[in-house]
């Protein structure tokens, strides 16, 4: 998911966050679920007389928690890209900023470039560092991505040349 906002001081953020087909109270409705039917089947083999199917199918619940617990973490990711007239700043991480990059916007380049995979990579680059944005974004994200960094580029730089 891309969104972006421009405040009053022509300050640009874009915040980036993976695609997530479940969340909130869904997500546990949906675990206590599968979790239940489970279980519920497991016990009922097991009164049937099946002693080890009981075990296996707390195992398995076990490994689905684990599993979405991951999962659910890993669609906790956020990027935040701020742009202004004069900086460049990236902040990454899950639920608090974990990683932050601050650069001049003059010194900054914006960088799309396609992998092995023909996959889309879009980074900014500065004084040899090269700081990769929206990894986790599908590739009509990206586009849509590398198209508005380059209409806010764009709209910066008409503004630094038309001010006096």
């Amino acid at each position: 998911m891309v969104s972006v906002s421009k405040d009053n001081n022509g300050f640009y953020s874009i915040i980036l966050k993976p695609n997530s087909s479940l969340i909130g109270s869904a997500r546990v409705i949906f675990i206590f679920s599968i979790s239940f039917i489970c279980i519920f089947i497991a016990t009922i083999f097991y009164i049937l007389g099946a002693t080890l199917i009981l075990p296996f199918a707390g195992l398995e619940v076990c490994i689905l928690l684990i599993a979405f617990y991951l999962n659910f973490k890993w669609s906790s990711k956020i990027e935040k890209i701020n742009i202004s007239q004069d900086l460049v700043i990236i902040e990454k991480g899950i639920k608090k900023i974990e990683y932050k990059w601050e650069e001049f916007r003059t010194f900054t380049s914006f960088q799309v470039s396609k992998d092995v995979n023909e996959i889309l990579q879009l980074s900014f680059k500065s004084k040899g560092k090269n700081v990769e944005v929206g990894a986790f974004l599908n590739e009509e994200d990206k586009c849509f991505l590398k198209d508005e960094i380059s209409e806010i580029i764009d709209e910066l730089n008409t503004e630094s040349f038309s001010s006096p």
